[in-house]
């Protein structure tokens, strides 16, 4: 039986986000589009499908209204966090 990220809700959601062309909603930067298959499994810039409330924290997996577009490095930096990271003190206290 296929997992939840492999089974077609999934996918047509992913294939939704895609056809947007949106930049990456954590960095703001525009993401490649063009690489699919094997360089985009390798390529830090190549888009992924991340949810704005993570899995993790009961966010549900195939709601259009909890999907986003972003770098595969963004997503794997991010982890499960909800909001950006805060900026580190000039020095150490």
């Amino acid at each position: 039986m296929a997992g939840p990220r492999n089974g077609r809700p999934y996918r047509r959601l992913t294939v939704a986000q895609r056809a947007l062309g949106l930049p990456c909603w954590w960095c703001g930067r525009e993401i490649d589009y063009s690489l699919t298959g094997y360089a985009a499994q390798r390529s830090p810039w190549a888009f992924t499908l991340d949810h704005a409330v993570p899995l993790s924290r009961g966010g549900d997996l195939i709601d259009p209204a909890n999907a986003r577009s972003a770098h595969r490095r963004c997503n794997s930096q991010r982890g499960n966090r909800t909001n950006q990271p805060q900026a580190r003190a000039s020095r150490r206290w």
